[in-house]
């Protein structure tokens, strides 16, 4: 675990106090001490010093976890000189990590907290068929990224369906079909496979081996110490992936599942989750043609575990929890919803040892709403992360920005 540059204590009192993970509690109380939630309920005593936040008629929810966003990779408005997205010179980047091209001044970072976002899961980009190592990281708190990681070892981002066979195709090499790309994602499982067995040998026998950067990363796929990521909106795609699942053995989650719910039934019966959306984009491609926001829904409902992507920038990061709203209006479940944006991806990814709910034990991220965090009316307000206020909106300025995030970078810590 890299430090977080701030832990501090705070005792939030007489709040709606909703942990997610547990039932609503009236008039609750949330204390964190030294950055990590000690106590949450109705009988919680503060210990001398510790400062209070009366949060009366506010709603208190951990803070919300962006399953899959590019922030910091895909800076906006910086064009090609800000984008690290896609290393789009070999189909195979399982060496690659999305941790080395994120630079934490992008403002994704600052509309995050306004979303009340806290933790985000940053992946490369959807052009290779392996696009590279994720991490996870708080979206505010250090001086270096280094100092907002949650998580190095979380998953591999793999892309399967138009992005690209189009990226190779129009360089005339393998992948340029739906048959390529999953060839280079079998034929690299089937390389990393030989490569354990030689290198378990070398070992065995005392010699010496080549370490392989991208076959150890498979490597630890394949042993189950890091989710495959599998980009997919097809119907036809999410069968393919579910048939490379079958073979290789692997943890696997769905990113978009666009058509997932044509077939929610058989990623229920395998309890394969999807990570669905971004919901606010346009068909702007023909495996777009079935985007539909009543989609979350049906897949909720047919026992699909679902969390909630705005896939930033695609759709910005603080528009995460109105996806949500819309997606309640539309058939989904209200609890659903809300552990859509916690919980669930926290479980997903391996983070829920740190983050997605307010229990005793966890990382202090904690938000303070002014209501029902789906209705669209309310907001965050107060923004906590490992105790520490990192934002606070101030109705006056009115810009979004409140008093935590209008200072300078260097005022943080000064």
């Amino acid at each position: 675990m890299s430090p977080m540059t701030s832990r501090s204590s705070i005792a939030i009192i007489n709040a709606y106090v909703v942990p997610v993970a547990a039932a609503p509690i009236e008039n609750g109380t949330v204390l964190v001490e030294d950055g990590v939630i000690t106590a949450v309920g109705t009988d919680v005593t503060v210990p001398d010093g510790v400062p209070t936040l009366d949060a009366r008629g506010r709603h208190v929810l951990p803070g919300f976890v962006e399953a899959h966003a590019h922030i910091g990779t895909h800076e906006e408005g910086e064009g090609w000189a800000g984008n690290d997205t896609n290393e789009m010179t070999h189909p195979d980047g399982s060496a690659l990590r999305a941790l080395d091209g994120i630079n934490i001044e992008d403002e994704g970072f600052r509309d995050a907290l306004l979303g009340g976002v806290t933790s985000a899961v940053i992946k490369p980009g959807s052009g290779n068929p392996i696009g590279g190592q994720t991490v996870a990281i708080k979206t505010w708190g250090g001086r270096t990224v280094d100092e907002q990681i949650i998580s190095e070892s979380v998953s591999v981002k793999s892309a399967l369906g138009e992005n690209p066979k189009r990226v190779y195709g129009d360089k005339k090499q393998l992948p340029s079909t739906r048959l390529g790309v999953a060839n280079v994602i079998r034929k690299a499982f089937v390389d990393a496979q030989n490569y354990v067995a030689k290198r378990d040998a070398a070992a065995a026998e005392g010699k010496p081996f080549d370490r392989d950067l991208g076959k150890e990363t498979l490597a630890r796929v394949l042993a189950g110490e890091l989710v495959w990521d599998q980009h997919v909106h097809r119907a036809d795609d999410i069968a393919t992936a579910l048939r490379l699942q079958a073979e290789f053995g692997y943890r696997l989650v769905i990113n978009h599942g666009t058509e997932g719910a044509f077939l929610a039934d058989v990623l229920a019966e395998k309890d394969v989750p999807v990570i669905f959306g971004p919901l606010f984009t346009s068909r702007s491609k023909v495996e777009l043609r079935h985007r539909a926001i009543v989609n979350l829904g049906i897949l909720a409902a047919a026992g699909v575990r679902v969390a909630i992507t705005t896939d930033h920038p695609v759709v910005p990061i603080n528009f995460l929890v109105h996806q949500a709203s819309l997606a309640v209006k539309e058939g989904l479940d209200p609890q659903v919803a809300l552990e859509a944006l916690t919980t669930n991806p926290a479980a997903f990814l391996g983070l829920d040892d740190r983050v997605g709910a307010l229990a005793p034990g966890l990382d202090g991220d904690v938000v303070v709403w002014s209501g029902d965090p789906l209705d669209v009316n309310s907001r965050a307000e107060h923004v906590f992360i490992t105790g520490t206020e990192v934002f606070t909106w101030d109705a006056a300025a009115g810009n979004g920005r409140g008093r935590g995030v209008v200072a300078e970078r260097m005022e943080r810590f000064a």
